[in-house]
């Protein structure tokens, strides 16, 4: 019987030594993972800003390529998917020029933008994307 008392007594004391232990544990562990998930948000963030810009420059593209629009009509539009899209003015810079694509003659629209890095703040001209569409035969005008 003493020795189980003894026991009880030992385990008595460690109980008492280890009050508080949880909330500061909890407290450290969620704000691990919060910044785990807040990290994760931002990157999901910067893929979609991307994202748009690439669908952007792409849908400019081809409509710079109809027949009855010009390069500059695509990069208009661009622009215009771009700020429609986006809460920000992400793109710097929408540029246009001609380029062959498999031995085809094609319009490219590059956009440079800002990569988000936290929130919405970021590296000014942090990367590139363009989009490219083949260039319709003109040979009626």
């Amino acid at each position: 019987m003493k020795t189980e008392r003894g026991s009880e007594k030992k385990l008595a004391g460690r109980d008492r030594q280890d009050d508080g232990n949880a909330t500061a544990e909890f407290v450290m562990t969620s704000a691990l993972v919060l910044l785990l998930f807040l990290g994760v948000l931002q990157l999901a963030f910067a893929i979609y800003v991307r994202n748009i810009m690439t669908d952007a420059a792409s849908s400019g593209a081809r409509y710079g390529t109809l027949l009855d629009r010009t390069y500059a009509d695509g990069v208009d539009r661009t622009s215009d998917i771009i700020d429609q899209s986006l809460p920000l003015p992400y793109a710097h810079s929408v540029q246009a020029h001609e380029t062959v694509v498999d031995g085809a003659a094609a319009l490219e629209i590059t956009v440079e933008g800002d990569l988000p890095v936290v929130g919405t703040f970021g590296f000014d001209r942090g990367f590139s994307v363009s989009g490219h569409a083949l260039i319709q035969n003109r040979s009626g005008e």
